[in-house]
């Protein structure tokens, strides 16, 4: 966790590292523990910089249990490569806000959504709005109707044109 931490804070890219789950065995507050599982959660915008990360953890594990003499496994539940959304749609969308009254930001995202996904396979774009706080993909996370609102006629906007063959 630290070695991720150390990277990130020495960093000036995009990369993300989360630790998202940490289960040690036996769970007692003193007994060191003989097994420890977590989960790490790997993101970045650009493939070659991602790679890049994927194998500089790979060799700081290796060393780790070369010098500490335990075993260390690994199991890959999933990959994704990063997705760069449509010229056309973003510029769309960029302007439908403009249209509107309402700034622009592009922003890149770490989270994993359908649009990523979708990306893969047609055209696709996203449009976030202003969370208080910047707070996302949280409890805390909390949008004014308003900011909603300017959002969905936005969506409404790209939609309409694209519907009728606009780019």
């Amino acid at each position: 966790v630290t070695f991720l931490r150390d990277r990130a804070c020495a960093s000036d890219t995009p990369t993300v590292a989360t630790v998202g789950r940490m289960r040690f065995e036996p769970d007692a507050i003193n007994v060191i523990p003989s097994r420890t599982v977590f989960t790490i959660d790997l993101r970045d915008p650009d493939a070659e910089r991602l790679r890049e990360e994927e194998a500089a953890l790979a060799d700081f594990l290796d060393t780790i249990a070369r010098d500490e003499g335990v075993s260390i496994s690994t199991e890959r539940l999933a990959r994704f490569e990063p997705v760069t959304f449509d010229p056309a749609i973003v510029a769309m969308i960029e302007k439908a806000a403009g249209a509107r009254g309402h700034t622009v930001k592009r922003m890149t995202s770490g989270a994993g959504h359908d649009a990523q996904m979708i990306a893969r396979i047609a055209p696709a774009a996203m449009i976030f709005v202003p969370s208080r706080g910047g707070i996302s993909h949280n409890p805390k996370e909390f949008t004014e109707d308003a900011e909603l609102v300017a959002g969905a006629n936005i969506l409404l906007d790209v939609v309409s044109q694209l519907s009728a063959g606009g780019t």
